[in-house]
């Protein structure tokens, strides 16, 4: 089975497990056909968008007749559900190499460095791939083609945190990190790690260069470290307990520990206590 990948240019290569098996049913000029069809509707609609997309436009880019277009797909909406289901795929396969590294978080003795890694590699795959320009696409086309964003939300960014907050629950079980609730530590590590950047692109803006996706992941990843290290010598509810568990003779009047006697003598007793004590 070929999984499907990116061009050396960057672009998506338009082949998934389900037209891979088609080709193999159909002829192989047709399966070429298509294959060049779906690359080239793929690559029109993430840069120009559904409506501003012709069929002759993609037949243009594939280097074939209409007609062929239309023999494979038999209108714009199919071509565009054929096509968004290779894109697709093919954010799936990185949310299932995020997912493998996310796993053996879990089994790292170390937490600190596997965290770096993965959060570096979270906002390389997401923010300098064909995804930003993909989320674009369903969120302009997501009330037309509801099944096709309800699918990515399942298939990716949704996949991520749930293996996320799955991974952070056990490491949180085992002491290795201070996690109270898995679900919002998962969402706070996405968004510390390449939630501006992304807000950005999906805004329009140019993806961020490598170099500073690198840097905006590794301080993402020192905050969420701040927040969620395992901290053996004080918690937050020994700091707050603190009274309530001190010693019950700790708390009373520093007076009451002196000498009835001199109880009278209000001024030169507490004074007179302490040197006495320290000779």
């Amino acid at each position: 089975m070929h999984v499907p990948g990116l061009h050396a240019e960057g672009g998506l290569v338009a082949v998934t497990k389900d037209h891979d098996d088609d080709a193999r049913r159909e002829d192989p000029r047709a399966a070429r056909s298509r294959h060049r069809v779906l690359t080239a509707a793929t690559a029109c609609f993430l840069a120009h968008g559904y409506d501003a997309t012709t069929v002759e436009q993609v037949a243009a880019k594939a280097g074939l007749a209409k007609r062929t277009v239309f023999n494979l797909y038999a209108d714009k909406p199919s071509l565009f559900r054929a096509a968004l289901e290779c894109s697709l795929d093919t954010a799936e396969r990185f949310t299932c190499q995020l997912l493998a590294h996310v796993h053996e978080l879990a089994e790292a003795p170390d937490v600190r460095a596997p965290l770096g890694a993965l959060a570096e590699e979270l906002a390389l795959t997401v923010l300098a791939g064909p995804v930003v320009p993909l989320r674009r696409l369903l969120a302009r086309e997501g009330e037309r083609f509801p099944e096709l964003l309800a699918d990515y939300r399942r298939r990716a960014p949704e996949a991520v945190l749930t293996a996320l907050t799955g991974t952070f629950a056990v490491l949180a079980e085992h002491g290795r990190l201070s996690i109270d609730n898995p679900s919002i530590a998962a969402e706070h590590f996405a968004f510390l790690v390449m939630g501006a950047d992304l807000d950005r692109g999906m805004l329009g803006e140019p993806p961020p260069s490598s170099q500073r996706s690198r840097e905006r992941a590794a301080t993402g990843v020192e905050v969420f470290w701040r927040a969620y290290r395992p901290d053996q010598t004080q918690t937050p509810c020994a700091v707050s307990g603190t009274a309530s568990h001190a010693d019950p003779a700790s708390d009373s009047d520093p007076a009451s520990d002196s000498d009835p006697a001199s109880d009278s003598d209000s001024a030169t007793s507490s004074t007179s206590k302490p040197s006495s004590s320290s000779r």
